[in-house]
């Protein structure tokens, strides 16, 4: 019985390591097991479901597969690679919309014009996350409410920059927002801020691990509206609006072209038109949220005492 068990077990580990090949040739290239569990099973499911490997019919063997799997996962970083390939939200973004409007559209339309409808999407998504202030060019596109990197040492108002080059590119290739101004400066940037507010955002931003010190929100940000920030990048309802927007739009247009060559024209007026509308429900609904009693954004003395 033990030797049948081993048996099974080895066997599952060899047609693991062919399932692995075949799915490579069909180009599955990140051998994940992220990509095998119910939902998201790829390529490399379906060939060792061929070779006769399930959990209902062979668990044994199955066993030994997802063993194998395991080993290749790791010594091929495999879910480590998607970590790093979309732990950014516009990464993200670019895989959504690829998945979102087929291979067969992207190969058909190309590069060139398949990035152009993606940043039509990627723009405005960005420009409502928060990272950037796309009305504040003079500042090197500071956020309101946070300072520059390279503000002048000691410096109380640290919202001019002494090195504007670096600064863009944190900004934009780095996708580093800076640190919160102090309440005073911030303030003159966020008439509404509020001492209670601010301190809990600064909780929020310096003291709270969020999950596995990725992912963490808060429902007022600086501003006032609620926001996620994934490795320090924010995303906000207005963002995520705008993407699924977008994203909808594109697919839907680009799917309805009689012909390839009408593609990228309708694609391009999807995107567009969908992001417009993703715009204003997120304005709509971060306007909804923001409507609360009065009374209820009112900091207590102490509060104010401590901001002082």
């Amino acid at each position: 019985m033990f030797q049948k068990l081993l048996n099974d077990l080895t066997s599952g580990a060899r047609k693991s390591a062919e399932a692995s090949r075949l799915a490579y040739l069909k180009g599955e290239y990140t051998p994940s097991i992220i990509k095998d569990i119910p939902g998201l099973r790829g390529e490399y499911h379906q060939q060792l479901k061929s070779l006769g490997v399930s959990m209902s019919e062979t668990p044994t063997e199955a066993v030994g597969a997802f063993g194998a799997r395991l080993l290749t996962d790791l010594t091929n970083d495999g879910t480590r690679g998607i970590y790093w390939r979309y732990n950014h939200p516009l990464a993200i973004l670019g895989a959504t919309a690829e998945a979102a409007i087929g291979k067969e559209a992207y190969s058909a339309l190309g590069p060139t014009k398949t990035g152009l409808i993606t940043a039509s999407i990627a723009v405005p998504t960005t420009a409502l996350a928060g990272a950037y202030n796309i009305a504040n060019p003079g500042e090197m596109f500071r956020p309101k409410g946070f300072a520059q990197a390279y503000a002048e040492e000691g410096s109380e108002d640290r919202r001019e920059t002494t090195q504007p080059v670096p600064e863009l590119f944190e900004r934009f290739f780095l996708g580093r927002t800076g640190r919160p101004l102090n309440y005073e400066t911030a303030k003159e940037d966020i008439p509404s801020l509020t001492p209670e507010r601010y301190s809990n955002y600064l909780r929020n931003y310096y003291q709270d691990k969020g999950f596995l010190g990725i992912v963490k929100a808060t429902p007022e940000n600086l501003e006032g509206v609620p926001e996620v920030r994934m490795l320090g990048y924010p995303i906000t309802i207005p963002s995520v609006t705008t993407a699924a927007g977008g994203i909808v739009g594109a697919t839907a247009a680009i799917r309805s072209a009689p012909l390839v060559k009408n593609a990228f024209r309708r694609g391009l007026a999807g995107a567009v038109a969908g992001a417009g509308a993703g715009v204003i429900t997120g304005n709509l609904a971060n306007a909804t949220l923001a409507a609360k009693p009065v009374e209820n954004q009112l900091p207590t003395t102490a509060q104010y005492e401590m901001m002082q």
